[in-house]
């Protein structure tokens, strides 16, 4: 395995690393500081700075670099591909804490990969390999690659590998699927395996990673250094803690429903702003809650009651009965299978992820 000497230290030397995965309207510097609060992953990167002619940097994602409360490493993710425009963001952010300056090459969303930037750059190999090169000369630090595994197949994967390489990319976080498999298909770890056999750089795999024993699962399949974890953890913010804790042979932390309220609260008071209109405030910690009520109950009588609240007072008292009417019960460490679709009126924004 490639030494991850170069990288910044992980939190606990010899286990493997972990990172929080960009997420574009979730992972903004409230929503880190949060999961901070219940064990930090090694890395946390950030939204995505959009980037293009005459872009600047989006000053609320820059809160994530310089105001970062979590004492971990934060990563700064671009999308674009505009080669200029992209060097003179990349070197805009290098003036500031970061750990790196990391590209997307994932997104699966339509409106984000028409634009050929995203994971639609995976059609073109040449085209990343011009992007790598000339970001390669323009960072002095880090530099680092989020992509998926080819946008309907994977006919360039060994190319988009060959590139990774042949421009010294530091870290390489790779979802196992492809931009048109987006998130519904199973995860290829055996390609993540694969890449890591061929790349020089370490590799984060990504896709699926529910738990920690699910983390455990795919790092022996994949032999990859770490995982990168996206909507597990917004259902469940201690993965990280309970990750390291089972591969180092510790006793695994049992949260209970109790201590899910408290997460709640908590997500409350720091990621919705009080002169933001109640409907709308209702509707950002429903996004949150339709991952966390996941793992409340096998029948999703909390998803079914929590989605039809309209109202704040509404919304956390279904929070109380269904978490505070037994506060010692398990908080299942993997989603229960959905005995309910998510109502279409209930989709409340997509989680652009690379």
């Amino acid at each position: 395995m490639p030494s991850i000497d170069h990288l910044p230290p992980p939190l606990y030397p010899g286990l493997a690393l972990t990172a929080l995965a960009p997420m574009q309207d979730v992972t903004d510097h409230h929503f880190m500081h949060v999961v901070a609060q219940y064990g930090s992953p090694d890395y946390f990167f950030t939204e995505y700075f959009r980037v293009h002619v005459n872009s600047g940097l989006n000053t609320t994602i820059l809160r994530s670099i310089t105001e970062n409360e979590t004492g971990r490493p934060v990563f700064a993710q671009m999308i674009g591909e505009s080669i200029p425009d992209l060097i003179h963001t990349a070197r805009a952010l290098s003036r500031y804490p970061i750990a790196g300056v990391d590209l997307n090459l994932g997104c699966p969303v339509p409106r984000i990969y028409r634009k050929n930037v995203g994971g639609g750059l995976l059609r073109d190999p040449e085209t990343v390999g011009r992007i790598l090169g000339e970001l390669r000369l323009a960072v002095a630090g880090r530099l680092t690659v989020k992509m998926r595994l080819g946008f309907e197949d994977t006919a360039h994967f060994d190319r988009l590998l060959d590139q990774i390489n042949q421009h010294a990319i530091d870290l390489l976080s790779l979802h196992g699927r492809t931009v048109k498999e987006m998130y519904h298909s199973t995860v290829h770890y055996d390609l993540i395996a694969h890449a890591v056999q061929r790349v020089n750089c370490p590799v984060l795999a990504n896709g699926n990673v529910t738990s920690a024993s699910t983390a455990a699962t795919v790092l022996s399949r994949t032999g990859a250094a770490g995982v990168m974890i996206g909507r597990a953890a917004i259902r469940n913010p201690w993965i990280f803690q309970q990750t390291r804790q089972h591969l180092s042979g510790q006793p695994v932390l049992n949260v209970t429903l109790a201590d899910v309220r408290e997460y709640i609260e908590r997500l409350r008071r720091l990621t919705t702003a009080p002169h933001i209109p109640e409907r709308a405030r209702v509707n950002h910690m429903k996004m949150y809650l339709n991952y966390i009520g996941q793992s409340v109950d096998a029948a999703g009588a909390f998803l079914n009651a929590m989605r039809h609240a309209q109202t704040e007072a509404e919304l956390f008292d279904t929070c109380d009965r269904y978490l505070l009417s037994h506060p010692d019960h398990s908080f299942a460490p993997e989603p229960y299978p959905s005995p309910i679709a998510r109502p279409r009126s209930e989709t409340i924004r997509t989680l652009v992820k690379s």
